[in-house]
């Protein structure tokens, strides 16, 4: 029999999402008699706990900060245990939106323009608000450099722009971003394959958190979508390389603005969610592939010190 611990919950703004995602793998994998699943928190008996249950395998279900950003990562590499999705330098660099613009660019991977803020105890307000608009012009999108899961994403005008700023003061730092308009894209990668695309239609501003986990909220799932095969090939393409390049592993999200026929790449999503209303498994299951072949496909690309 396999062991198989399960790790999620956690310290980020998306712990509930991480128990979601959890609750539906554990139920799935139940049904196969040849695992022995333990749950648990990364809390300050987790490594004792670790070692304990002596698993063959970890699958990472957190999500955001000590999740994906690498520190779960190391250690478990220093416990010298197999674990699922990107390893301890791919998750630190996809996480941080800037690093991982800069390894866009230098890639020729087009990527919304963007300024880094730091804040200050005394703020210029006008010297701010003319550097935006010399150099990205309104509307932009502010967000903090490590979150996941659009936490604390806004859209801004110059109006609202410093009433927005002001609720991400907690943060040291934090990207203004060009905003893109257009049609939102998002595109799967299992391993080192194109698993599929998918366009969401938020009755929202755009694919916020709300947007992405409260059923509520009513977005609009679109799939097979409506753009050519040189357009499919294209993104589709752009999201694998962009994968490769962070050298990750296991399911990727990339999430895209399509706007004047350019693919705009936002981020890469080294750990998308697994719950009812996630994108990879939807875009899993129109390729007739199950939840649990998703799963253990992403289980079969586990590894350590990669």
């Amino acid at each position: 029999m396999k062991k198989i611990l399960i790790i999620a919950g956690g310290y980020s703004k998306e712990r509930e999402i991480s128990l979601l995602t959890a609750k539906s793998v554990y139920k799935e994998l139940k049904k196969n008699k040849k695992y022995k699943i333990l749950v648990r928190e990364p809390n300050g008996s987790f490594v004792k706990e670790l070692r304990k249950f002596k698993p063959q395998l970890v699958l990472n279900l957190l999500h955001g900060r000590y999740g994906e950003d690498g520190y779960i990562q190391a250690i478990l590499e220093s416990e010298k245990v197999k674990y699922t999705h990107s390893g301890v330098l791919s998750s630190s660099l996809a996480i941080d939106k800037e690093l991982s613009k800069k390894i866009f660019i230098k890639n020729k991977i087009l990527t919304p323009s963007y300024i880094k803020f730091i804040f200050k105890k005394n703020l210029d307000k006008k010297k701010i608000i003319k550097k935006v608009k010399n150099k990205l012009n309104f509307p932009v999108v502010i967000k903090p450099i490590n979150e996941g899961s659009s936490v604390n994403v806004y859209i801004c005008y110059e109006s609202n722009f410093f009433k927005n700023l002001s609720k991400l003061k907690n943060y040291d730092e934090i990207l203004i971003e060009k905003f893109i308009p257009g049609r939102e894209i998002q595109v799967a990668i299992l391993g080192k394959k194109k698993l599929g695309v998918i366009e969401l239609k938020p009755k929202r501003k755009f694919y916020d958190y709300e947007a992405k986990y409260n059923p509520k909220a009513k977005t609009e799932h679109i799939i097979p979508v409506k753009i050519s095969k040189k357009n499919y090939e294209k993104v589709t393409s752009i999201a694998l390389k962009a994968h490769n390049l962070l050298k990750c592993r296991g399911a990727t999200r990339s999430d895209f603005r399509f706007y004047n026929n350019k693919f705009y790449l936002l981020e890469v999503n080294t750990q998308p969610g697994m719950t009812s209303l996630s994108l990879v498994p939807e875009i899993a299951r129109f390729n007739k592939i199950s939840f649990y072949e998703l799963i253990k496909e992403i289980m079969n690309d586990a590894s350590i010190n990669k």
